[in-house]
């Protein structure tokens, strides 16, 4: 006899937020009020996540409208990151919207005595035999969506859906091309005032004098705001503002600083430093041992990374009494409030706060210390809201960086250089220390106030959640044994916490450089390679798949090279595959990418796509270019000058292609295509000079000082 089948669960967003009307609400005539606890950053989600809502209500996308989220009102889903949207909130309203659609049927079924089986549903219109209808909206009044979900609920099957699936137009778009204020940089409240922030240029240094006398002069101040080693400035506009902080800073006093680590020699400080070191996955095959002829160990490093937003960070406050409101671009409302009511000693339900669009990050940059700055200075304030936009300079010194990250692979070769054995270690600071996530708070200011909370030593996601430094670090090949050791460093003199892949393009550039390497000292072709090492097949197919839209292999020509490289994001999110294509006739330029992406069910391809070129190009600026700089007392990339990204000129082509497996539940595409392409540019690099750079970014001295190596 079989077992029964398991009672159905609801998605895991909506188990902590069952009340369907906390995601759906009609409103007005026609109009449909979707409200996501997950937020719009670049990366196109409110639009996918609009076109699920459609299929299962049977409504015109056009009729969706998409709420911000704001802990006013929104399903707390935490945080948005980790490519994890359409997973999580995807799935919650596929489950909510299939619910409300059948809870509209039975009402249809009753007023209009006709079976519901009968009945259909066209654009929000229910209709039947005899031409009957009605619509959600006349029977909106009838029923309340005040109810928790079921999880008997059945969504439409694949083939029934109409609108997931297909591209459609990003919903935010329009507003951003016709300048249409979106941003909240652009969103000026009633009656706002501008505030800055003074802090140090020497790391770790603290404010013990400030003289304010000059500061009062400036025309246009309102207030100035000190909280123990936190001061602020507030005035009438951003000019006075900017004018006010500058007299400020010329009377203040700082202590001594922190010693940096020496930015040539970031291995050598990551392994010197004191870790906690966590054995992450073990294989052992004990026969397979006996088979080792050498080792081949190398090692590769990540320097850290900036957010570098095009925009620095904004937030907007507002006191009211005891209550505060707050307008910020945080990727986690509900995680932010909750670090704000530790500092601000308040209930969490006196604070309020709501997303606004800032410039997409894809990681734990500056938004929420820029709002914990401006809840500070609108103390100050008398009720009136305050603005406080972060300098550039602000942005590059002060938010958190991706760690820089240290990796050594050892690899057992036989005499027929097979791998027999495998050995991957990592050392890196966390890669994690978003708000809301410990007993103290992770904000920036909260260091810096008269009862100061200790600055928060990032940790790594548990493996269960992706992990952090570790991600991506044990194999998806089929090896006979290997053992991944991360070892997370507990001292962190260089702020780090998210940004895009945390640890896994660092993983993947070191685990794909070292294929490469061993498949040519095998003299084997790298892609057949890499398909003899996999058993899964949605592997091998994006690899095949990326092979065959590039033409893999064409014939060799001088100062062109040709590279791959593979992963399955988190090991159990998307597979991608990049081939690049380089030019290294003076530096290195990279003139095209071709991927292959498998997210099961595409929402919206033309999403899928987006995400895949973005992340590829964002991997191409992290490979050739970007290096946070500093000496041993303070950040000294803080422009664009001295932290260059990727230009317009430098972009590559970039050519996607989707392996669409309707049939297969979604998974995030947004950081899928960066330890791929990272490691298909550097075996471009080698195919190209014959050189292998380990140490990112590949720029001209570093192929030079790696050929000196090799000489």
């Amino acid at each position: 006899m079989s077992a029964p089948s398991p009672a159905p669960t609801l998605p895991v967003s909506l188990a902590a937020n069952p009340k369907l009307s906390s995601w759906v609400k009609l409103i007005g005539e026609g109009r449909v009020a979707i409200s996501p606890g997950k937020v719009e950053i670049g990366q196109g989600i409110v639009t996918a996540l609009a076109q699920i809502a459609a299929d299962e209500l049977d409504v015109d996308i056009g009729r969706i409208e998409m709420i911000r989220a704001s802990t006013a009102a929104s399903p707390n889903e935490g945080v948005t990151s980790g490519s994890l949207s359409i997973q999580q909130s995807g799935r919650a309203l596929r489950q909510v919207c299939a619910e409300v659609r059948q809870r509209f049927l039975t009402a249809a079924s009753e007023r209009l005595g006709v079976d519901a089986s009968l009945l259909e549903i066209q654009d929000g219109t229910i209709s039947g035999p005899g031409n009957v209808r009605t619509s959600y909206w006349e029977l909106a009044d009838d029923i309340s969506l005040d109810h928790d979900a079921n999880a008997g609920a059945t969504a439409k099957i694949v083939a029934k859906r109409t609108v997931a699936g297909h591209s459609v137009q990003r919903v935010d778009i329009p507003d951003k091309v016709f300048a249409r204020p979106r941003f909240i940089h652009d969103h000026p409240l009633p009656d706002l005032l501008h505030g800055r922030v003074l802090r140090p240029d020497i790391s770790g240094a603290r404010l013990i004098a400030l003289d304010e006398t000059a500061t009062r002069a400036v025309p246009g101040l309102v207030a100035i705001v000190r909280d123990g080693g936190f001061a602020g400035v507030i005035a009438d506009s951003e000019v006075a503002a900017e004018a006010a902080l500058k007299a400020l800073r010329s009377g203040a006093t700082w202590s001594a600083g922190e010693p940096l680590p020496d930015e040539d020699d970031l291995a050598g400080f990551l392994k010197s430093q004191p870790v906690e070191t966590t054995v992450i996955d073990t294989r052992t095959t004990a026969a397979t041992l006996e088979k080792a002829a050498r080792p081949l160990r190398r090692q590769y490093i990540r320097p850290d990374i900036a957010h570098a937003s095009i925009a620095p960070s904004c937030a907007m406050a507002r006191w009211d009494g005891d209550r505060v409101h707050v307008w910020t671009h945080s990727q986690g409302v509900y995680l932010l409030r909750a670090d704000l009511a530790i500092v601000l000693k308040l209930p969490a339900e006196n604070i309020v706060v709501e997303h606004m669009e800032g410039a997409g990050c894809y990681g734990h940059n500056a938004a929420d210390d820029v709002a914990l700055d401006a809840v500070l200075l609108a103390k100050g304030a008398g009720g009136r809201p305050v603005r406080v936009q972060w300098s550039r300079h602000d942005e590059m010194s002060h938010a958190p960086f991706g760690a820089a990250m240290a990796i050594e692979i050892e690899a057992d070769l036989d005499a027929d250089n097979e791998i027999v054995g495998w050995r991957h270690a990592i050392w890196s600071n966390g890669h994690a220390a978003r708000p809301g996530r410990a007993a103290q708070p992770a904000l920036l200011a909260a260091t810096e106030i008269a009862s100061p909370y200790p600055r928060m030593i990032s940790t790594n996601p548990p493996a269960a959640n992706g992990g952090g430094g570790d991600r991506n670090s044990v194999p998806l090949y089929d090896l006979p044994a290997w053992t991944v050791t991360s070892h997370r460093l507990l001292t962190m003199p260089v702020r780090t916490s998210a940004l895009r892949t945390l640890g896994g393009q660092g993983n993947v550039f070191a685990i794909e450089s070292l294929l490469d390497e061993i498949a040519a000292l095998r003299g084997e072709d790298p892609i057949a390679f890499r398909l003899r090492h996999l058993r899964e097949e949605r592997a091998k197919e994006v690899i095949r798949a990326a092979a065959r839209r590039a033409q893999w292999k064409p014939q060799k020509q001088s100062g062109i090279g040709h590279g791959v490289g593979f992963a399955r994001y988190k090991n159990t999110g998307a597979y991608c595959a990049a081939i690049a294509e380089i030019e290294g006739t003076e530096d290195i330029r990279v003139k095209r990418l071709t991927l292959a992406v498998d997210v099961g069910e595409a929402i919206n391809p033309d999403g899928v796509i987006n995400q895949i070129e973005g992340g590829a190009i964002q991997a191409t600026s992290w490979v050739l270019k970007e290096r946070v700089r500093f000496d041993r007392t303070r950040i000294t990339s803080t422009s664009w000058t001295d932290y260059p990204i990727l230009t317009f000129i430098e972009v590559p082509m970039v050519d996607v292609e989707i392996v669409q497996r309707a049939e297969i539940e979604p998974v995030g595409a947004g950081e899928a295509a960066h330890g791929p392409v990272t490691a298909a540019i550097a075996n471009a690099v080698y195919d190209c000079l014959g050189v292998r750079v380990r140490d990112l970014p590949i720029t001209r001295d570093k192929i030079i000082a790696a050929m000196e190596l090799a000489s």
